[in-house]
Formats: C-alpha cells, sequence, structure tokens
C-alpha cells in the first residue's frame, strides 16, 4: 500500500525521521536518510504516524538498502498494534478489490 507519512527508526542511542513509501503486511519501505547508516539484518525500533490518530511502535529488521530507499521486514509487533496495522492494510485491499456477492 502506497502511503506518505512520517517513521522514527531507532537503533542504540541513534535515530532518524524519515517518510514512509510503502507498507504491506510484511514489511515497510521508506526514504533514506541522507545520513543513515545501516546494514541488512540490523535490528531498529520504527514509530509509524500514520494520520492524526495511528502510532504503531514496532521492531523491524533491515532487509534490504538502496541508495534512496530502507526496506524494513516486521520483526515483532506488540499484540496491541496488530489489530491497528492489519485494519489499515485490509481498509485498504477493501478499497482495491470490491467485494460483490453473488
Amino acid at each position: 500500500m502506497q502511503i506518505r507519512s512520517a517513521v522514527l527508526m531507532s537503533r542504540g542511542g541513534e535515530s532518524w525521521s524519515s517518510e514512509i513509501e510503502d507498507i504491506s503486511a510484511t514489511g515497510v519501505l521508506v526514504a533514506r536518510p541522507a545520513d543513515w547508516q545501516g546494514s541488512p539484518g540490523d535490528l531498529y525500533n520504527l514509530d509509524m504516524l500514520i494520520g492524526e490518530d495511528l502510532n504503531i511502535h514496532l521492531e523491524a529488521t533491515v532487509a534490504r538498502v538502496t541508495p534512496q530507499h530502507v526496506g524494513f521486514a516486521y520483526a515483532r509487533i506488540p499484540p496491541e498494534k496488530e489489530i491497528p496495522l492489519w485494519s489499515l492494510l485490509g481498509g485498504y485491499a477493501d478499497r482495491l478489490e470490491q467485494f460483490e456477492e453473488r
């Protein structure tokens, strides 16, 4: 699901602000900050601010790095954040795929 929203990526004592470009049920793609240093496999805390009411905090590992993007795979989603994340993604899928009852 393409989306433009804020994300705070933190690891140890370092943190970077960026923007989500794409979110899915397995991970998230963010714009790579100019001063970001990381490698595939690194574990990060992500605070994703979606809209005005939804803040999803989870752990994710770096899955891929390009000069413009960092792709994260979810490592641990707290139980209280699962339903809001799935609702966000499910609502998007419902808008894409119109379900017709027969």
